[in-house]
């Protein structure tokens, strides 16, 4: 006897193969969307991660700012202490001139001439004096003239004075002071 089959297999077939292609579409829909959540994290873990390297960076640019600063600082503080010791020098350099000068005008000073006031400004000398004669002015001023420290020594004015009965000549005299070594007062 032959065997009918009166089933619906072909109706069978066809659900299961419907329940096949929903699971198989299910597993896809879901590992499509686990591979963008994945994805996602990767992306989202990376931006994360830049921008805490950028954080990094930012902190350290304001950390070298910083430090940009103080070495500004620093450096005008350098630049105020080398002034500072450039003037010192100069004062130390220039404090046996002063001696020098005074010693020079010692020798220079002809017998009868007598120094009022004396002042030094820069480098020109003004003189007030007393002197017994012209003779002694001119003495004087070629004494200045031919000294190593002063130079273009210029007479001013001579006024006759009276000092105890005794007529005297008074003179206003200014002079260059150079250094020794120096040509027309410059290096």
């Amino acid at each position: 006897m032959a065997r009918l089959n009166l089933l619906p297999w072909r109706e069978q077939l066809r659900e299961e193969r419907k329940k096949q292609f929903l699971a198989a579409w299910a597993i896809t829909l879901l590992s499509s969307a686990a591979v963008v959540f994945l994805v996602g994290l990767y992306v989202s873990g990376g931006i994360d991660n830049q921008q805490s390297r950028n954080q990094y960076l930012q902190q350290q640019v304001s950390v070298l700012d910083r430090q940009i600063k103080e070495i500004e600082g620093l450096k005008a503080q350098r630049t105020l202490l080398l002034e500072r010791m450039g003037v010192i020098q100069n004062l130390q350099g220039h404090r046996p001139v002063s001696v020098r000068i005074f010693d020079e005008v010692a020798k220079i000073v002809p017998e009868g001439v007598y120094f009022k006031d004396l002042k030094l400004e820069g480098n020109r000398l003004s003189l007030i004096g007393v002197a017994e004669s012209n003779n002694r002015i001119s003495d004087l001023m070629r004494n200045f003239d031919g000294s190593d420290w002063f130079t273009e020594p210029n007479l001013t004015g001579v006024r006759k004075i009276s000092i105890n009965g005794e007529r005297l000549n008074e003179f206003d005299l200014t002079i260059r002071k150079v250094t020794p070594g120096q040509i027309g007062g410059r290096l």
